[in-house]
C-alpha cells in the first residue's frame, strides 16, 4: 500500500464523514497528499477550520451531526454541491462509549446506533445517485470489537457489527452498481482512545491495555489504517467488493 503513488486521487470528489478528527482527519489528510478534492462531514465548521488550519491544502465543509436520514442527505447534497459529484464516500463518523450492560441508557444506545449505524447507512442511501453516475464506491469504518465480543462495550460492538454486516448486505444488493468495503480496526491512538482512558478509574493501566490487546503489542497509528481506507477506495481495489479487512495488529486472530 505505501507504494501507491502521490497523485493516484488527483481530481477524484470524496466525501469523508467524521473527517475532522482521528481516523478520518488522517484519511482526509492522506486524499488530500494524493490529490482527491475532499469534502469533511462534520458537526460544525469550527473543527473543519481547525483541520485546516494545519494544512496547505483546505478541505471543503459539509457540516450536519449525521444522525437521522435528513442529516445525511444535508450532508451529501452539500458535498456533491460543493465538489461537483462525488466519486467516493468513506463513513469514518462514530461515537464510542465504555458502559456497562447494567447502566447502558437509552440516550447511550440512540447515540451509538443513530450516528454509527443510521449514519453509515443513510449516507450510502443519499450518495448511492452521485457514485453510480461517477462509477464510484463506499468505504466503511467498521471495528475489531464488530467482529469479536467487546465487553464492556456491548452497544458498540452491537452497533459496529451492524456496519460489518451492513456492507456485506449492500455489497450483494448493489454489486455491479457501486463497490463497498469495510475496514475493521482495533485500538488507534486517537483522540477517542485518549477520552475512553481519562474515562477509567487508572488512565495509564487502560492505555497500556490498549496496546496489548495486540499480539504486535502496540496500537495502530491513524495514517497506517487510513492507508488501509484509501486502498480499498483506490483503483488498485477495483475487483474488491464486500471486504472486511481487519487492521488490528492481529487482535481479531484470537488470544
Amino acid at each position: 500500500m505505501s507504494d501507491a503513488p502521490d497523485g493516484e486521487f488527483r481530481g477524484r470528489r470524496v466525501l469523508v464523514t467524521g473527517g475532522a478528527r482521528g481516523i478520518g482527519a488522517a484519511t482526509a489528510e492522506l486524499l488530500l497528499m494524493r490529490g482527491a478534492r475532499v469534502a469533511i462531514g462534520a458537526r460544525s465548521e469550527a473543527s473543519v477550520d481547525a483541520f485546516n488550519a494545519e494544512r496547505d491544502t483546505p478541505a471543503l465543509a459539509a457540516v450536519s451531526e449525521l444522525r437521522d436520514r435528513a442529516s445525511c442527505q444535508r450532508v451529501v447534497d452539500t458535498a456533491c454541491e460543493r465538489l461537483g459529484g462525488l466519486d467516493c464516500l468513506i463513513n469514518c463518523a462514530g461515537v464510542f462509549e465504555e458502559v456497562p450492560f447494567e447502566a447502558v441508557t437509552q440516550q447511550h444506545w440512540d447515540d451509538h446506533y443513530q450516528i454509527n449505524v443510521a449514519g453509515t447507512f443513510f449516507a450510502i442511501q443519499a450518495a448511492l445517485p452521485a457514485l453510480e453516475a461517477s462509477g464510484g464506491n463506499v468505504v466503511n469504518l467498521g471495528s475489531d470489537a464488530g467482529l469479536i465480543g467487546y465487553p464492556p462495550s456491548s452497544v458498540y460492538s452491537g452497533a459496529k457489527a451492524a456496519v460489518v454486516n451492513l456492507t456485506r448486505a449492500l455489497a450483494l444488493e448493489l454489486a455491479g452498481r457501486i463497490r463497498l468495503n469495510c475496514v475493521c480496526p482495533g485500538n488507534v491512538a486517537t483522540e477517542m482512545i485518549d477520552h475512553a482512558a481519562q474515562r477509567s478509574p487508572d488512565p495509564a493501566g487502560y492505555l497500556a491495555d490498549a496496546h496489548a490487546r495486540a499480539p504486535m503489542g502496540r496500537m495502530a497509528r491513524p495514517g497506517e489504517v487510513a492507508e488501509a481506507i484509501l486502498y480499498l477506495a483506490s483503483p488498485r481495489a477495483s475487483f474488491t467488493h464486500g471486504a472486511i479487512l481487519s487492521v488490528d495488529g492481529g487482535g481479531v486472530c484470537g488470544f
